[in-house]
Formats: structure tokens, sequence, C-alpha cells
């Protein structure tokens, strides 16, 4: 099993699709990936990363988790515009085993 796979089956896809894991420390950056309008415009590029947000979450076990997430910043160098996508998380904060990590669960034992 590939160490994606694992990501995958522990923390919600938004996550895992958009973030990429910095430290183990619970840590994670989103990706460098540019909305489609955006990929074909050479003046945006990647412009470093904003403050953490932090997810409490408890993906393994009911192990008590603080996620820390940060956004990806662009510059559109035409404005001068610094922006980031726009990922909402905010179902995921708080979260106990939801119903998908209970199936999933159910599946594998």
């Amino acid at each position: 099993m590939e160490i994606i796979d694992l990501l995958r089956k522990l923390l919600p896809s938004e996550i895992v699709d958009n973030f990429v894991i910095v430290r183990f420390e619970k840590t994670f950056d989103e990706k460098k990936i540019q909305e489609e309008e955006d990929a074909v415009n050479e003046n945006i590029i990647a412009y470093g990363v904003g403050d953490y947000k932090i997810i409490q979450d408890f993906p393994l076990r009911g192990r008590f988790t603080h996620l820390h997430l940060r956004k990806r910043k662009w510059l559109d160098k035409s404005t001068g515009e610094i922006f980031s996508y726009s990922i909402d998380t905010s179902e995921y904060e708080g979260t106990r085993l939801n119903a998908e990590f209970g199936d999933f669960l159910k599946e594998e034992c």
C-alpha cells in the first residue's frame, strides 16, 4: 500500500487532494495546483503559504489530533494581487469518527 492510499483511508479527501505533508507533526501545506484558468496564465505564480488553520480531529483510533493546514498564496504579477483558492474544510472541524470512517472500519475488519 502506498502512503497516499493510507492517507486517503485516514483523512478527508479534500485534505489529501489539496495539501502535502510538510512535517510529520501533522502539518499540511496546500499543493501547488492552480485552477484551470490560472494554469494557462503565466502571470500567476506561487507566492508562499499563509498562516496555519488548525482543525481538531480524531482520525485514528480516537486519537486526539490537531491538523495544521496552511493555504497556498498566489501572486498575479500583472495586478500585484495576492490571493488563495477557496477550500472549505469547515465540515471537518471537531470531527470524530464520522459515518464514512465507520463504514471503512466495518469493511476492513
